[in-house]
């Protein structure tokens, strides 16, 4: 797909990937809507990128189901919409055994529901343009792994909806990419819930060593750019995950259950 004058809503734009992508997105010329829950910190995200006049920002929280529909509907598309890139979101660190059904349904809340409830009210105008959605998964969308049950669980869920959606929808030219980045070097684990419901706090020295926010944004737009359906993203063991459970399912389960794995 051709990026330039595309009109995208991008969530969770204010850090991370979603910062690195309104970045490249801009570059590309690409009209923005950029969404988070922090109003201020849109706005100087808006003020960093070159062309600011073309991009208008939304706040607006994910978590927050029943709202979101008021703010599509309150949010004018006069140019239509050919993009959705659904990549807010919040992790999860705790032992499955440790953290409890309310915290599992506050990640669930976030990365499934809140997601799916915005694409679903976007969706008309999508199918309009014969858009394309596109979803920040996980590589823990696709393996599981030690610590993330809650977060795995969302992501595999999101990847399945999304999956189902694009069979639905390709007759009438709407296109899904599913992006599984592996570890890449944001504050995600930082914001991620622990078994307890708080804020875990610190970097975990994986993602400290993943790759770059910008080069994960630049292979986002290159899978855009050429219409795939998914893309994995990532270096080391975690962009071979899948690839390794798909092909070697006994040798992936004895290493995914590894006790120095966390």
């Amino acid at each position: 797909m051709q990026i330039q004058g595309k009109v995208v809503w991008l969530t969770g734009a204010s850090m991370g990937i979603g910062e690195a992508l309104a970045k490249t997105l801009d570059a590309a010329g690409a009209k923005l809507i950029l969404s988070a829950r922090s109003e201020d910190k849109l706005q100087a995200l808006l003020n960093s990128l070159k062309y600011p006049q073309q991009h208008r920002i939304v706040p607006l929280d994910l978590a927050d189901g029943e709202n979101i529909s008021t703010v599509v509907a309150n949010t004018p598309l006069p140019e239509g919409l050919d993009i959705l890139i659904n990549n807010g979101g919040i992790s999860q660190r705790g032992l499955a055994t440790d953290t409890p059904v309310p915290v599992q349904r506050q990640v669930m809340e976030v990365n499934y529901f809140g997601t799916i409830t915005l694409t679903q009210a976007l969706l008309p105008a999508l199918l309009a343009s014969k858009g394309m959605i596109v979803n920040i998964a996980s590589v823990a969308g696709k393996v599981g792994g030690q610590s993330m049950s809650g977060y795995a669980a969302s992501k595999h869920a999101l990847i399945g909806y999304m999956d189902c959606l694009r069979a639905e929808e390709a007759s009438k030219g709407l296109k899904v990419l599913n992006v599984c980045p592996g570890f890449v070097q944001t504050n995600i684990s930082v914001h991620a819930l622990t078994a307890e419901g708080k804020q875990y706090g610190r970097v975990a020295k994986s993602i400290a060593e993943g790759i770059s926010p910008q080069a994960c944004a630049s292979e986002i737009l290159r899978a855009m750019q050429k219409n795939k359906f998914e893309v994995v993203i990532g270096k080391g063991l975690s962009a071979w995950a899948p690839t390794i459970k798909r092909w070697f399912p006994v040798f992936f389960t004895r290493l995914s259950a590894r006790k120095n794995i966390r």
